[in-house]
C-alpha cells in the first residue's frame, strides 16, 4: 500500500530545522513501525511537501496512523506543518 502525505510548512518555518525533525521521525518513529518498507520526503518547486510511505498492508498503515498523534517526535514534526494543509491519499498496488 502506498500512502502519500501532502502538506505545506507554516509561514516562516526554518526548513533546516524541519528536515532535522523529519529525520528524527524517520529514525525514531517511522522505521520502528511494523510493516513500513520505505519512507521518502520530497519538496515541490512551489514549496509543498510530500512524504511517501510504502507499507506491507493498509492495516499496518492505519495502526501507525493511530500511534502518530500520541508520539512526541511526530508532534515536533507536525509543529512545522501548516494547519489545514494536510491531505492523505492511499493507493493499493496492482499486481
Amino acid at each position: 500500500m502506498i500512502e502519500i502525505l501532502r502538506f505545506a510548512l507554516v509561514e516562516g518555518a526554518d526548513e533546516v530545522a524541519f528536515l532535522e525533525a523529519d529525520k528524527l521521525v524517520q529514525v525514531e518513529f517511522a522505521y520502528q513501525q511494523p510493516g513500513l518498507l520505505r519512507r521518502t520526503t520530497a519538496r515541490a518547486d512551489d514549496g509543498t511537501w510530500v512524504v511517501v510511505d510504502l507499507w506491507q498492508s493498509a492495516e499496518q498503515a492505519e495502526a501507525c496512523n493511530e500511534r502518530w498523534g500520541a508520539d512526541a517526535v511526530t508532534a515536533a514534526f507536525m509543529s512545522f506543518v501548516a494547519e489545514g494543509s494536510v491531505t492523505v491519499e492511499r493507493y493499493q498496488e496492482i499486481g
